[in-house]
């Protein structure tokens, strides 16, 4: 179906809103529990309650703004106004959360720093959600949504090299770490906004059918839960995102207490995520040639494995060891950033056939709200493990912190790719069922 095809600038377009989006993330994962620790001078186990708060928060919002950008007529179309609107107000938020608060007491900063998340997340949910609603509008061909994905995660792994990799050293560039915080919080934010700019100006929303939106908000979200196939891809990426956000916010407390030496998390991320960005081609090609399902549950596979050695044979090798069990991990990695955003958009499109309501805000909404819980979730594991193993900030750590910090590099981040992998083995949706579902529901509505 050649009029599903899309022309190679609007993927670049589009894909390049996946970078803010990122580095959004990616900054905050790698930066944002250690900066509340080690900065503003908040305990472990408050800034992992702090970041919980704000994804409670997300259970209300994410879903309300994807009913609502269904819901969006204009002539820019249902997303791109939401995005045009909130790119700066979510620039702004970004910059003022690095900026370290001055008082000191704990309740206080607790206070502040679930505060300014809560608004945070918000801010991000007015930009995000829309923009990776336009998804299913863009193609519904099976295996131009797989490669339209890998466009996207190019700039995704783009975005987490400038928001975890560029982040230390441009915080090495400035006299306090306050001032390059500041910077960081400045800077990021800047590039946050231009992001989601580009895609508004340079993809056009294809007209949607004439199916209705359902206009119950709870019937919408039971509607959604009872889709089998999207069920099992999104608990199956929460676990999975829920995973990779714990590694990534440990990293920076690996190498700058295991291996005394936190600079070395620069050389680490480029290991992982460069190796990422050059498997996803054939990521994209087992996608087609084996399977979305498969591809997904071999590239979680191969992470775990790269992990679990990382923790066993980590602390006893040079780091040059360290940056080749990484970069193994980061082939599997690949499969992460395009395989279920791939499989996402079938599990919603299969609903539409099925029924005939068109609610891709609610799905994503939902789909974006899951991704934050396992990033949430990660926080809070990763704060509780460093707060019982006797973690403290800034100093010689004991022996117990350390196994804590190492325990969860492998044996957590493994645990979660293992239940996702059970979870998604049950996914349905190939492409010959997907196609068959496709040509009956064109036949019946020509008929």
């Amino acid at each position: 179906m050649d009029h599903d095809r899309l022309a190679v600038r609007t993927k670049i377009g589009y894909g390049f809103g996946e970078l803010g989006s990122v580095l959004f993330w990616s900054s905050l994962s790698f930066l944002f529990i250690n900066y509340l620790t080690d900065e503003v001078g908040l305990s472990a186990g408050l800034a992992g309650i702090a970041l919980m708060i704000g994804k409670i928060w997300d259970a209300v919002t994410d879903p309300a703004v994807g009913i609502l950008s269904d819901r969006t007529k204009s002539r820019f179309g249902r997303r791109r106004p939401w995005m045009l609107y909130g790119a700066l107000p979510l620039g702004i938020v970004y910059a003022l959360i690095f900026r370290k608060p001055g008082f000191t007491a704990q309740g206080s900063l607790f206070a502040w720093a679930s505060i300014m998340y809560i608004l945070l997340c918000t801010a991000y949910t007015v930009v995000n959600i829309p923009y990776i609603s336009l998804i299913p509008d863009l193609t519904k061909d099976y295996d131009e949504r797989t490669n339209l994905n890998g466009y996207r995660s190019v700039f995704s792994i783009l975005g987490t090299l400038i928001g975890a990799g560029a982040a230390v050293p441009l915080l090495g560039m400035f006299a306090t770490r306050k001032e390059g915080y500041g910077a960081v919080g400045i800077i990021f934010g800047a590039v946050i906004v231009l992001s989601a700019l580009i895609p508004v100006f340079s993809v056009r929303e294809k007209p949607v059918a004439d199916g209705p939106g359902d206009a119950k908000v709870f019937r919408s979200y039971a509607a959604v839960l009872k889709n089998g196939p999207f069920l099992r891809i999104l608990v199956s990426f929460g676990l999975s995102t829920a995973g990779i956000s714990v590694i990534t916010a440990v990293l920076i407390y690996y190498f700058k207490y295991v291996f005394d030496n936190e600079g070395y998390l620069t050389g680490a991320l480029l290991s992982l995520l460069l190796c990422s960005m050059i498997c996803i081609p054939l990521a994209v090609l087992a996608g087609r040639k084996l399977g979305k399902k498969r591809t997904y549950m071999a590239g979680l596979c191969l992470l775990s494995l790269s992990l679990l050695l990382v923790f066993f044979l980590g602390h006893r090798v040079p780091v040059v060891g360290v940056y080749i069990l990484l970069a193994l991990g980061g082939c599997g990695l690949s499969t992460h950033y395009v395989l279920p955003w791939s499989m996402l958009p079938d599990a919603v499109e299969y609903d539409v056939m099925k029924t005939g309501i068109r609610r891709e805000g609610v799905y994503f909404g939902l789909w974006t709200f899951i991704s934050k819980i396992g990033t949430a979730l990660a926080g809070l594991i990763v704060g509780m493990v460093l707060s019982f193993s006797g973690y403290v900030a800034n100093a010689v750590q004991s022996a117990s912190a350390l196994l804590g910090i190492r325990t969860l590099v492998g044996p957590v981040t493994t645990l979660f790719f293992i239940a996702s992998i059970f979870v998604v083995a049950g996914y349905p949706l190939d492409r010959k069922t997907y196609e068959s579902l496709r040509v009956a529901n064109d036949t019946s509505a020509r008929s």
